[in-house]
């Protein structure tokens, strides 16, 4: 190996670097802290460190590492040339010459700015108006926030519906560096799916009977910021092999064009189904699971949430009776014991709704029992949409003490089969009255006419 002048090595690392002699003296340094310091090396050699990087961490400091012989690390400010002040974090090792005696110091000045407003950001949008919750499953989340926010990496979340998919999809764009771009979010179980390509991907004037003008489509709109592609798993398999192409080439056909769009748009997805199932179904494509699945978030049911349940009926109940103008001063403990007790099977945008709910009844004072959906005072009905095994959760809790779960024989049979021979059940025992079958599954007639058309029946 050729030798390699000093200059050249420490020119090749990406932060400022300087090397310090036995009196903190600069014997040489890189151009990221020439940069910096608004010094040269030639103007800096034999200088103090202390007048060349003007920082809260300086000579009496490293001294200190000198003189115990151990790598030294410390956060702090400096000013730089510009005389803006900047977020670093120093670091030295001690060096040693051939008889190993320690000779000089090897430092490094890393720029953490956008750490520290990560960090301040992450910490705002946990506070109210953003991501509430104290439970282990979504601390879990907030320490996973920054890991999501400091990558261009595709960002697939799951969980059940209402679990608040749509929030965490705005704040991890909210604390990217993506943030001063737009944020667009894409409902694809919502556009039919002979508008959801164009709505998708534009489309040129007279591509198709109705097309008077050219239209962007959503991915050009958030050009430069991310777009958010809610219940990806209702994806038709066509656009599938679209949104595929996008993922790899950044590029793709409007409608009725015969020229690219290049577009640099990071994508995030969500679902309340398991895709994996959908693959082995034939409903989703493979190759586009593990392109969508780099990194993955699971929001937990609000069952799953413990105390943050009362954190969050506190937390909308402020919200609401502000926004109302009421002067309501909390929950009784019977009502408490009431909505602490509930499953809450629509999580947290239940939640909240059961809260405008009570603020309405309430004139003033506190919410009480009478103040809140008769609803949640009945006898718990079996949760159709539960779905504990598009959630990798056990199959026989949401089949278990219902005369239509009771018919359906559970060993051996998948839980969309057992699922479908509900509802083929209910249909039957109401002679295909669909409101009175929802009624006896237990769920709303809009969940059971989701679930008819997801398994095709009639």
């Amino acid at each position: 190996m050729k030798k390699i002048p000093l200059n050249n090595i420490i020119n090749g690392i990406p932060h400022a670097v300087a090397i310090l002699d036995e009196q903190l003296r600069i014997q040489a340094m890189n151009s990221a802290l020439e940069n910096l310091s608004g010094y040269s090396a030639s103007e800096a050699q034999g200088i103090l460190i202390d007048y060349i990087l003007r920082a809260d961490v300086g000579a009496k400091e490293l001294g200190a590492a000198f003189e115990d012989e151990k790598f030294f690390s410390h956060e702090g400010n400096t000013i730089s040339a510009a005389r803006k002040k900047v977020a670093v974090r120093i670091s030295a090792s001690p060096l040693k010459d051939r008889k190993e005696q320690i000779a000089g110091l090897l430092v490094f000045v890393e720029d953490i700015t956008f750490l520290r407003e990560l960090d301040e950001k992450v910490h705002h949008r946990s506070t109210p108006g953003g991501i509430v919750g104290h439970s282990r499953g979504m601390q879990e989340i907030f320490e996973l926030l920054p890991v999501l926010a400091a990558t261009d990496a595709t960002v697939l979340i799951t969980g059940e519906t209402g679990t608040g998919k749509d929030l965490l999809a705005e704040t991890i764009h909210r604390v990217s560096k993506r943030a001063q771009y737009p944020f667009i979010k894409v409902n694809c179980g919502a556009i039919p799916e002979s508008l959801l390509e164009s709505e998708l991907f534009g489309h040129k004037r007279g591509a198709f009977t109705g097309a008077h003008n050219d239209k962007p489509g959503m991915f050009r709109l958030a050009q430069g910021g991310t777009i958010f592609l809610t219940e990806i798993g209702d994806l038709p398999l066509l656009l599938q092999v679209k949104l595929l192409t996008v993922l790899d080439d950044r590029e793709f056909f409007p409608l009725g064009s015969t020229s690219k769009t290049n577009v640099d748009v990071r994508i995030i997805t969500g679902t309340h189904r398991d895709l994996k199932q959908l693959v082995q179904d034939g409903g989703f494509r493979e190759d586009l699971f593990y392109r969508l699945n780099v990194l993955r978030a699971h929001l937990p049911p609000l069952r799953e949430r413990g105390d943050d349940i009362r954190l969050l009926l506190d937390h909308f109940l402020g919200e609401i009776s502000a926004g109302a103008k009421k002067n309501i001063k909390g929950f009784t403990r019977k009502a408490y014991d009431i909505l602490e007790s509930y499953d809450f099977p629509g999580n947290i945008r239940e939640l909240r709704n059961i809260v405008e709910f009570a603020v309405s009844m309430c004139r003033e004072g506190w919410i009480d029992i009478n103040h809140l959906p008769t609803n949640i005072l009945l006898p718990k009905p079996p949760a159709l949409t539960r779905q504990p095994d598009e959630m990798g959760k056990n199959r026989r809790e949401a089949s278990a003490g219902t005369p239509v779960s009771n018919d359906i024989p559970i060993t051996g049979a998948s839980w969309p089969e057992i699922e479908k021979q509900k509802i083929l059940t209910a249909l039957s025992k109401t002679n295909g009255n669909r409101t009175k079958a929802a009624k006896l599954l237990g769920c709303g007639r809009s969940t059971l006419w989701r679930k008819i058309k997801q398994h095709k029946i009639g």
